[in-house]
């Protein structure tokens, strides 16, 4: 069959490029050998953080004497939650095979492989194998969990995220190998229901290393007071899964010491690797570097009309950033005049309990550039709504250029940040400065007040500090 365009893989990259391929007029196929919404909706963001909500909600009931509530005898049922879990990402799934009728895309059930003559074979479950033509394919085949090599992953002791969010029982001990999302997402989710967690960091700054360090700083502090377990500037030496447990087997990168810890699973959460392999890149000789395909601006590779977005490519490995690439992608495709990606302007989102969320330049990140800077930050122990919902934990922290206000980053953490860093993105795509915040009325009471306090406080005019 022939189409316009063929894209390898569901995920948000994938699915997103094709609907708006189909929007655009083009007869659009995607090939997908699981199941339709990629890792994303099917094992990631979204039962993810069906999860966390379930933790979050125990949690409350845990605590609901603070807020004049009495409940006695409340217990979370790992099961239960596991199973809900599934549920939401079942029905996500189901969402985009319904957009997809909808938008009259065919989903060609398999492993699909570039060939030559911009031809895409299709191979199914029963090794049946079929070929299908497209004047342009997208290779979107997404990213897996990393393995380091002296703690491989065997799905049973030393476990992925794919595992964590499926298991049969609860563990009573587990050890987090790396503290980025993925690592402190868990952490909080299993410690939340009773498993006593240790996080074991191999960079010095502690959790979410890749974060500006005062969040950082406080994110760690936060676990640490909920009895979390962390050893930053730690490596893992090793782990026995002789037995029925583990010992995991720690270094002191600055003392040189080494220690083991017992547990019943290791969670490996070091980042994910591009899925290059097997997808016939070799075939058409398009270009990679470290696994990852090499493409220009608009995500066309060194083969005239194959193109890759997602985790397969440069860049941050976020949903959202594929979701854009795709979008971006098809629309170039298209005959559309399209700018490139800001990646300069991206937000990063981690879901754990209290949230974090940034875009744009850390603090040391500015001044390494050259700025002189203008930095304010603001508690949220200082928040009305903040006090008045019982999570005062956390600050925001902004970031403008002294010379001319140029809102240069912004850092939080702090209850349903995720959902107020999107004002500080729209704001540097407007090139809006640091006095236009401080002058736009932002109602009360609300946690996103604390952006307009901060950047007063930048600029020495905040008022409830």
């Amino acid at each position: 069959m022939q189409y316009d365009l063929i894209v390898i893989g569901s995920g948000p990259g994938g699915y997103v490029a094709a609907i708006r391929a189909s929007q655009l007029g083009m007869k659009v196929a995607v090939v997908e050998k699981e199941s339709i919404g990629g890792i994303c909706l099917n094992w990631g963001c979204i039962p993810t953080k069906a999860l966390l909500k379930s933790a979050q909600v125990f949690e409350y009931i845990s605590h609901a004497q603070d807020y004049g509530i009495k409940v006695e005898n409340s217990e979370a049922d790992f099961g239960a939650m596991i199973k809900r879990s599934r549920g939401v990402a079942e029905g996500m799934s189901k969402g985009i095979n319904f957009l997809f009728r909808k938008n009259k895309i065919d989903v060609l059930n398999g492993h699909g492989r570039l060939l030559r003559g911009k031809k895409v074979s299709v191979t199914d479950a029963e090794g049946n194998v079929k070929e299908y033509s497209a004047e342009h394919i997208i290779v979107a085949t997404g990213g897996r969990a990393k393995s380091l090599p002296n703690v491989p992953i065997d799905g049973k002791k030393i476990i992925e995220y794919r595992k964590a969010m499926s298991l049969d029982k609860q563990p009573k001990k587990m050890v987090v190998i790396g503290a980025g999302a993925i690592g402190v997402e868990f952490a909080y989710f299993y410690h939340s229901i009773g498993t006593e967690v240790t996080v074991v960091e191999f960079l010095e700054q502690g959790l979410v290393p890749r974060e500006d360090a005062e969040v950082s700083k406080e994110l760690t502090k936060i676990y640490k007071r909920k009895g979390i377990k962390v050893l930053g500037n730690t490596s893992v030496e090793a782990v026995d899964t002789k037995g029925r447990g583990c010992t995991v087997t720690v270094k002191d990168r600055k003392k040189g010491t080494t220690s083991e810890i017992k547990c019943d699973i290791v969670l490996s959460a070091v980042g994910v690797t591009p899925n290059t392999e097997d997808v016939g890149l070799e075939v058409l000789g398009v270009e990679t570097d470290r696994g990852l395909i090499k493409v220009d601006e608009f995500y066309r590779t060194n083969v005239a009309g194959i193109y890759a977005i997602g985790d397969v490519v440069p860049g941050p490995a976020l949903a959202h950033v594929a979701s854009a690439e795709g979008i971006i992608c098809v629309e170039k495709i298209a005959g559309h005049h399209h700018q490139a990606l800001d990646y300069q302007n991206i937000p990063s989102c981690t879901y754990c309990i209290p949230e974090v969320a940034s875009v744009g330049f850390t603090e040391q990140a500015a001044k390494d550039a050259g700025y002189d800077v203008k930095v304010g930050k603001f508690p949220f122990s200082a928040s009305g709504k903040a006090s008045a919902s019982g999570e005062k934990s956390g600050f925001v922290k902004v970031i403008f250029d002294a010379k001319y206000g140029e809102f240069l980053g912004a850092h939080m953490v702090g209850s349903n940040v995720t959902e107020m860093i999107a004002e500080v993105v729209a704001a540097r795509k407007l090139e809006t400065t640091g006095m236009e915040i401080i002058k736009t009325v932002h109602p009360h009471p609300t946690m996103s007040e604390a952006i307009m306090e901060a950047a007063a406080a930048a600029y020495g005019e905040v008022i409830h500090l």
